[in-house]
């Protein structure tokens, strides 16, 4: 394999709390050498004088619609948009038809996920067909890759299947992520009930959908042990309830915000229709503000983009017939650039931890997530200080509220497996 002598980076390794300018070598696929004034012979050199290099982003949370709905997003235009976005692995959700709910469609996943640049990771699905029913075959999918169990997009309704989905996938080491929208309280998905659901004249989604699901999985997870992942967090109840259970000492807990969810507010779904439209939807200031804060304290480990790509046709339906979400894994880190370092004070650092070594610890990634000596050579230089507008998508899709806004963090390399797979 090639070599690759980055030059004058300023490294910021969040596992290991380290900040300085430095060089790295990169030998063989690993990282060979970090140091002062590395003088070897390369076959590349890059010159990383005013960037930062990170470890490549982690994504615990995309939808490539691979295989059933790949007009789209397929696996390779999907890993495209997450190298251009500075990611260099991405655990994708089973929610695709047939749903990755068997060893035969995981395995198709992964292999597809080996003909790309990056790391593509699946979870599989909690229960048979997403039904909320049976468990699927958790030993089986474990065996065959599956980084985890989600039913994602479908809420887990039954408490006792939940449970059962905890003590089976504990022993694995596997975590559930969780959809928390209790679906019996909720009359129109992506709009929430309140200025958003005035404005369309709808009931809307309300703040109890999900305050009362995280409620009720946190109490379930005291009693079962195991890992839990709290996707989305939408409400300031939610990251409270969140806090708490961690204060409490329940460790295999863990929430993720999207880069949506901390940087808008329903008033986006009234400027920009259903292309702000999201589940759950974007809220008040007050809970935006909150999930900041969840984010500041630790209380929300992950920045996790919810990539989730639709074609033009359906995101031109009326707003109570579009569906939800948003394209997210070429705006996410520079979302959190502007909004959560440039706006809200935090540590370039801190929220680069949420992006790497931490959703690295929840899926066990013990091979990467990490910047340093004897790791796989998977990182990203950026800018944090170089200003972008938002457009000209690698995804096959563009339904993003952001398209055309100026935000700040450039990406200008991006190196998997000892590779440079993206040059800007």
């Amino acid at each position: 394999m090639s070599s690759i002598l980055i030059k004058n980076a300023y490294i910021v390794n969040p596992a290991d709390s380290f900040e300085g300018e430095s060089d790295i070598l990169v030998k063989d696929g690993f990282i060979a050498q970090i140091g002062k004034d590395i003088s070897v012979a390369a076959d590349e050199t890059i010159d990383a004088a005013g960037l930062v290099a990170a470890p490549g982003l982690i994504d615990v949370h995309s939808h490539f619609r691979d295989p059933g709905f790949t007009h789209k997003e397929d696996i390779i235009t999907g890993a495209g948009a997450a190298a251009a976005g500075g990611y260099t692995t991405v655990v994708l959700m089973c929610n695709t038809k047939p749903p990755v709910d068997n060893v035969e469609t995981l395995e198709y996943v992964l292999e597809k996920g080996r003909l790309t640049g990056i790391r593509v990771e699946s979870c599989a699905t909690v229960t048979v067909g997403m039904k909320g029913e049976e468990l699927t075959d958790y030993a089986a999918l474990v065996k065959a890759g599956a980084a985890g169990f989600t039913d994602d997009g479908i809420p887990i309704m039954d408490p006792e299947v939940l449970r059962k989905a905890l003590l089976e996938s504990k022993p694995f080491g596997k975590p559930v992520s969780l959809h928390e929208e209790n679906r019996n309280l909720i009359s129109e998905n992506g709009i929430n009930a309140g200025e958003a659901s005035l404005f369309y004249g709808v009931k809307g989604s309300p703040r109890e959908a999900e305050i009362s699901m995280i409620e009720r999985d946190i109490d379930i997870l005291r009693e079962t042990g195991g890992i839990m992942n709290i996707q989305h967090i939408s409400t300031a109840e939610g990251v409270e309830l969140v806090r708490k259970g961690k204060k409490d000492g329940l460790t295999g807990l863990h929430a993720e915000a999207t880069p949506q969810h901390f940087s808008l507010t329903e008033k986006a779904l009234i400027e920009k229709g259903s292309f702000a439209k999201l589940n759950p939807p974007l809220r008040t200031e007050e809970d935006r503000l909150a999930v900041i804060e969840g984010l500041k304290d630790g209380t929300i480990d992950i920045i996790a983009t919810d990539h989730a790509p639709h074609s033009a046709e359906e995101k031109a339906a009326e707003i109570t017939k579009a569906p939800s979400g948003m394209t997210g894994l070429e705006t996410a880190l520079p979302l959190a650039v502007t909004h959560l370092v440039r706006e809200s004070g935090m540590k370039l650092i801190d929220v680069l931890a949420k992006f790497t070594v931490n959703p690295a610890a929840m899926y066990s990634f013990t091979d990467r997530g990490n910047l340093k000596e004897g790791y796989k050579a998977d990182i990203v230089l950026f800018n944090p200080d170089e200003e972008i507008v938002v457009g000209d998508f690698k995804s096959k899709a563009v339904n993003s509220p952001f398209t055309g806004e100026k935000l700040y963090g450039a990406v200008h390399f991006v190196i998997c497996d000892g590779r440079v797979i993206v040059r800007k």
